[in-house]
């Protein structure tokens, strides 16, 4: 045989180490990979459930635009968040206590515990009517065993193990929504529209902005910058930058499959509720009506669906709690101490007193969603300043399109709080 051409034998190297520098790359991504996903969980929950069976069953598929837009919100706010944290080895909670002044950051603190109050409500009452729903556990004590379940699984478990759980309940709660899809057999014409052309009326900003409030969430903001800390970020500035785009997409793809699982959830209602002229009053009603509708299965599917979204949900939203109440007083975030471990129970209270006093758990699962949307301004005008921040960022501070896309989003919150304000007032 003859010799191999010295041409071909460098295209080979050259193709060779190309190709094994594209595995090491996927190799250090996936190393990366997690901490978005694990946010992700924490806007499919219980919330979202009721906002967005509220929107598919009275709308159709009108409203898929809000979910549409509020990801597209989220991925921004998140990785300014995550990067925020990744910059300063610090929370979003600890820089917002030393970069204002102290009346500032004490606002900033006091709202922020009140969406976790509003964020826990949302989160047992889901995880109660789950376990209700599919084994006739009273809700009481379905929303005891969730708190059960979230300290053990937050104190009790290492947090790359905890984290691949939450990757799991996503996993499940996908699964079924994927497989009730095909069951309800939508419009796919009208959803995709829905998906993409704005549509917004005095008669839908209440919903509108709960769903606004359930997918762009105060807490998931917050813990972020918090559990992004669970990965080794040091190195120079280049090395630093790769690593921040290998977090943008992580975040990017976590936060996609959190459209297409609360998409899903529209288009299923709208394909059940809405076209069979329901007026959906409770999640129990909802699932009580898919038998009839959609059949067995898509009721079995409903129910393991949400008994994750609620344990999951309310593991991470129990996390952001501990992480914002310690990082605001100024204190280590340590799971064995005893500010730490009153953080993540402290706002069940509420949640355990609307159970009791028998309230309507649907309509609190939408005003607490509402809470938050709400609450929203006072993060994000914080996040938006710090991130642009020389002083606190240096070189990886918003540049300025980044700054004005920020700027474009914290006036869009605040503008749909104030038309929510003026309708509520006027009794729209």
């Amino acid at each position: 045989m003859g010799e191999e051409h010295p041409f071909a034998s460098e295209v080979g190297r050259r193709f060779s180490t190309r190709r094994f520098t594209r595995h090491l790359l996927r190799r250090e991504f996936l190393r990366y990979l997690g901490p978005g996903f694990l946010i992700t969980v924490g806007f499919i929950d219980p919330g979202n459930w009721a906002t967005n069976i509220e929107g598919g069953a009275r709308f159709n598929y009108d409203l898929l635009w809000v979910i549409t837009l509020s990801t597209l919100i989220l991925i921004l706010l998140q990785r300014l968040s995550a990067r925020l944290g990744i910059v300063t080895g610090r929370s979003l909670a600890a820089n917002a206590r030393a970069f204002f002044p102290g009346w500032i950051s004490h606002v900033f603190g006091v709202t922020i515990f009140g969406a976790c109050v509003a964020t826990d409500v949302a989160e047992l009452l889901g995880g109660a009517l789950g376990f209700y729903l599919l084994f006739g556990i009273p809700l009481w004590l379905g929303a005891l065993v969730t708190v059960i379940l979230e300290i053990y699984a937050i104190i009790g478990q290492r947090y790359h193990r905890l984290e691949r759980m939450i990757m799991g309940f996503l996993a499940v709660i996908a699964l079924c929504y994927v497989i009730e899809l095909f069951i309800v057999e939508p419009d796919w014409g009208p959803a995709l529209a829905g998906a993409f052309l704005p549509r917004l009326g005095g008669d839908t900003i209440l919903i509108a902005m709960g769903m606004l409030g359930a997918v762009v969430m105060p807490h998931n903001i917050y813990l972020h910058s918090n559990v992004i800390q669970s990965r080794d970020w040091e190195g120079d500035e280049e090395r630093k930058r790769k690593l921040i785009r290998f977090q943008d997409l992580d975040t990017t793809v976590a936060m996609f499959t959190g459209w297409l699982v609360n998409s899903a959830m529209i288009i299923v209602a709208a394909a059940v509720f809405f076209r069979h002229g329901v007026v959906v009053t409770s999640i129990e009603q909802a699932s009580a009506t898919l038998e009839p509708l959609a059949g067995r299965l898509a009721q079995v599917l409903f129910g393991i669906a949400l008994l994750f979204s609620g344990i999951g949900s309310s593991i991470t939203s129990s996390m952001a709690e501990a992480n914002v109440i310690t990082g605001f007083l100024g204190r280590p975030e340590d799971p064995r101490s005893l500010l730490y471990r009153v953080g993540l129970v402290a706002t069940a209270v509420p949640a355990f007193l609307v159970i009791l006093a028998g309230m309507d758990s649907y309509r609190v699962l939408i005003l607490s969603q509402v809470a938050l949307s709400v609450q929203l301004p006072f993060t994000v005008i914080p996040l938006v300043i710090m991130a642009a921040s020389g002083r606190l960022m240096g070189s990886f501070a918003s540049g300025r399109g980044e700054l004005a896309v920020g700027i474009v989003v914290s006036a869009l919150i605040i503008g749909l709080n104030i038309f929510l304000l003026i309708e509520t007032l006027h009794g729209g």
